[in-house]
């Protein structure tokens, strides 16, 4: 069913190379605490800041969480030296020493949204308290923070062994990637051209030259139809012209997992980057623009693989928060055959014969990335979620 696209919301993700955290450190029978009682510590991720090394627990109930900062050795007076602020999306906690206020804990991409109106602190000895209410209950948060860890620890309650399927202009790209999404969330990784290659005894190079780019699109839409009905896997799919994927009616059997769209773009600002995205998504001739995600790359640099990685699967975690019967649905679809009817499912007993024109690109929730690659070989990303109601920007 067709949905009204609302104002879209946009979201920038943190730089590999901004200062980290230091690790946590706890004691030894503190780490034991944490285990029996489900809490976590994190390691330093770029979206945490602090002026000086802290220690903290964080623990996830039902609706409820709860964040516990160390202050052994901070001289503080009373609650007055304390100032905490919490939005939606961002946490800061700052201390005020000699007059001047010293930045305790800064984060902007908080794992989810929270009910920052019902935040409420306190302290406990040597430690300052925050109890932090949860938008949506029903997500897990495996750390206060939205990381490579965070994200890889709470995608498996969302895609619930969904498999992923990245597809794009560059082969090697999708190749890097995939591998670090499969590492990262225990899935099998998998790759058309190896598996391609493998069975033809043969380069795809070579096999370009000897029939043409069009077998090699119909030998992957065969294996394509033959990887369907895996599940918890990556597969990292041929990339240009010699693709099936970059073929529209070659859609039919990547529907059954979360397809993202690695594209290679020469645009030089996030406006420019959205309006090729959304020409391209709009035009429809190039199959690409099926995807589930589109995560626009200037420029490559392979040792930034996790951070593409990362940018793809925090988009999406968005995507399955707006529609948590997503995998469901991609599990409905693979049991019915793969008929290319995604994402309005027909009945058992459709004929996908008599309803070609039914076979278009998803009208659910779609999400569009942007991964910047600067001079410095720095990355920016960007995520525009159609089908959010507000804006808010997470660096």
């Amino acid at each position: 069913m067709a949905t009204a696209a609302p104002a879209p919301c946009f979201f920038k993700l943190s730089s590999p190379h901004r200062s980290a955290l230091p690790a946590r450190r706890f004691a030894s029978r503190d780490a034991a605490a944490l285990r029996t009682r489900g809490r976590v510590s994190c390691g330093g991720g770029g979206s945490l800041s602090s002026a000086a090394p802290i220690s903290y627990e964080f623990s996830d109930g039902s609706s409820d969480m709860e964040l516990r900062l160390q202050l052994c050795g901070v001289d503080i007076s009373g609650p007055r030296d304390i100032h905490v602020d919490a939005n939606d999306t961002s946490l800061t906690i700052k201390l005020k020493r000699s007059g001047s206020l010293t930045t305790l804990m800064e984060t902007d991409s908080l794992f989810d949204r929270i009910k920052s109106a019902e935040t409420i602190w306190y302290l406990d000895d040597d430690q300052l308290v925050i109890n932090m209410k949860k938008q949506d209950p029903e997500l897990k948060w495996p750390d206060i923070v939205e990381s490579w860890e965070s994200l890889t620890a709470g995608s498996m309650q969302l895609l619930r062994g969904t498999s992923i399927y990245i597809v794009g202009d560059s082969t090697e790209i999708n190749q890097k990637v995939a591998k670090e999404l499969a590492v990262g969330l225990g899935y099998t990784p998998l790759d058309t051209k190896e598996l391609l290659e493998t069975f033809a005894k043969q380069t795809i190079d070579s096999w370009v030259l000897a029939e043409g780019y069009d077998a090699i699109a119909e030998a992957e839409g065969v294996l394509l139809e033959s990887l369907s009905s895996h599940v918890r896997a990556v597969v990292a799919t041929l990339g240009g012209q010699q693709g099936a994927a970059q073929r529209a009616d070659k859609w039919q059997h990547l529907y059954a997992g979360f397809t993202v769209w690695l594209s290679t773009t020469e645009a030089t600002d996030e406006d420019s980057a959205k309006k090729e995205a959304r020409r391209h998504i709009e035009d429809g001739n190039l199959g690409y623009a099926n995807a589930d995600v589109v995560v626009k790359v200037q420029g490559w640099d392979a040792d930034y693989s996790k951070t593409v990685a990362q940018a793809s699967l925090s988009a999406l975690k968005r995507l399955v928060l707006s529609d948590r019967k997503l995998p469901d649905k991609k599990s409905l679809y693979i049991r019915l055959g793969c008929r290319g009817d995604w994402p309005n499912i027909k009945p058992p007993g459709w004929d996908p014969s008599t309803a070609y024109d039914s076979i278009t690109s998803p009208d659910t929730m779609s999400l569009r990335v942007m991964v910047n690659v600067v001079e410095e070989k720095r990355y920016s990303p960007w995520v525009e979620i159609h089908g959010a109601a507000d804006d808010y920007c997470l660096q």
